[in-house]
């Protein structure tokens, strides 16, 4: 036999290989593929409530399909419905990172056999709603008319930086000594820190919930009273105002009062000094400090 016979010969072996592996692939659906791995992936939680409504949608959008390969025109497909259904570009990342992590651990098991590309969407810089200390006096005020656990969840949000499920998901076990450590994270990267005298004081008032201080609060109902609160205080038509601007107000306090902006980032728990860097332009610019420290001598 010839090189170039042989060589013939090792490309068919290998391509009738590769069908026959193809073809030995179970065709399996978004839903049945979620179902066998979710538990695996995602732990119980906010977080895995909304990854299951993203693959929920996406499933549906393809209409139940099954498939032993996801090509590349069928995750544009999927972008392109999930823009016509109004997503933002940031949304449909977050859609799209549940959906990767479930392909990849399908095609680690053997469940599909290719995998597309997967590209982040390009998302735009959104406002960074702050609110003063005026306007958090007043809206926290509204808050706790309607409900004295709301207010106290408000208290510690901003005071802690936090993201809602993060809080929402504490047990009594997290808070200790003053801290509180959050281990179910956005980043999966746990991260402990100090708490205020009133972010203790209302995790106090909160003693009387068994299974932590917020994990009867559901998170419809305190947006629901959230948005209540605008209504009553002015901020009716301020889109921006959300709880998650609480978040944001936290980090501003941080980095307007002097804290450099790597334990802005330990403190937010972001995966990258990019993410915290949104809030550096709130620094102070008084250098008259610089000249004190290099004028110091030993």
């Amino acid at each position: 036999m010839s090189a170039i016979q042989y060589n013939t010969f090792v490309y068919s072996l290998n391509s009738w290989s590769n069908n026959a592996h193809i073809n030995l692939v179970k065709e399996n659906s978004l839903r049945l593929l979620f179902e066998k791995y979710s538990d695996i992936l995602w732990e119980n939680g906010t977080h895995k409530y909304n990854v299951t409504s993203f693959i929920g949608e996406i499933d549906e959008i393809l209409l139940g399909r099954k498939f032993s390969t996801f090509s590349q025109e069928t995750l544009d497909e999927v972008i392109g419905k999930l823009r016509e259904r109004g997503n933002s570009n940031a949304t449909i990342n977050r859609k799209m990172a549940a959906l990767q992590k479930l392909l990849r651990k399908a095609f680690k098991m053997g469940d599909i056999h290719s995998l597309p590309e997967f590209r982040r969407q390009k998302e735009r810089a959104g406002r960074l709603r702050i609110l003063t200390r005026e306007e958090e006096d007043r809206l926290f005020a509204a808050i706790g008319e309607m409900s004295r656990e709301a207010l106290a969840l408000s208290v510690f949000l901003v005071d802690t930086g936090c993201r809602l499920g993060e809080a929402i998901g504490l047990k009594w076990s997290d808070v200790a000594d003053s801290r509180v450590t959050f281990w179910i994270t956005k980043s999966g990267r746990s991260r402990t820190v100090p708490l205020t005298a009133r972010a203790c004081g209302v995790i106090c008032e909160q003693r009387r919930h068994q299974r932590g201080p917020f994990r009867h609060i559901a998170q419809h109902r305190y947006r629901a009273i959230w948005n209540e609160a605008k209504s009553g205080t002015g901020f009716v038509n301020d889109k921006d105002l959300v709880p998650h601007a609480l978040r944001h107000t936290c980090a501003s306090r941080l980095v307007q009062g002097g804290i450099d902006i790597r334990r802005v980032q330990m403190w937010l728990g972001h995966q990258t000094l990019q993410m915290t860097m949104r809030y550096a332009h709130l620094a102070t610019t008084d250098l008259d400090k610089c000249v004190a420290v290099l004028e110091h001598r030993s």
